[in-house]
């Protein structure tokens, strides 16, 4: 376990773990050392506890990614042919609704995001991991993407884009959510 500190402009003490389990410290300028190591020691506890939680989030993050193999060039063409067999109609039926255009629909293995919109060139970027959501949940990522052609930002207009053109948004944003968490712990359930 490495334990970064940094000094910079805040009034208080404060620390968290970052993916690779690693405790980053914000200090406040002129803070000596020795109370900065007397924080992180009176904290040791919490440190472990949060290092156990994070190492355990990862483990299910990585297992449920992992249930898409895109190792190999045969399984990254199955997998686009899957999704563009799942995708392309969803976009072609909301597109027509909504009156917009993507002008390309591309495919990546991102695990940050689900979809992404690109405004200067109208495109539209889907996740493989798609596919290991419920035909429901995809359909709210590319509504979600189309949406943003007609509105940039996650303002009141876009959920009132959302509620118009995908009505159950939130009950699918909550359910991949879940998916995703929790697919770690299915035998748990």
């Amino acid at each position: 376990m490495s334990i970064l500190v940094t000094y910079r402009i805040t009034s208080r003490l404060s620390m968290r773990i970052v993916k690779n389990g690693d405790v980053h410290v914000s200090a406040p300028i002129g803070l000596p050392r020795a109370k900065v190591e007397a924080f992180i020691l009176e904290h040791r506890d919490w440190i472990d506890e949060a290092r156990k939680k994070t190492s355990n989030s990862q483990k299910q993050r990585r297992e449920f990614y992992g249930q898409l193999p895109l190792t190999s060039r045969a399984q990254a063409d199955e997998a686009l042919k899957r999704l563009k067999a799942l995708v392309e109609p969803m976009v072609e039926h909301h597109a027509k609704i909504m009156g917009v255009r993507p002008s390309l629909v591309y495919y990546k293995p991102t695990i940050s995001r689900w979809g992404q919109c690109n405004l200067k060139d109208r495109s539209i970027c889907i996740s493989a991991y798609v596919l290991l959501l419920p035909d429901w949940c995809v359909e709210h990522v590319v509504v979600h993407e189309l949406c943003h052609l007609l509105e940039p930002s996650h303002n009141a207009r876009f959920h009132a884009l959302m509620d118009k053109y995908f009505p159950r948004w939130r009950e699918a944003r909550k359910e991949t959510r879940r998916i995703s968490r929790m697919q770690g712990r299915a035998d748990e359930e």
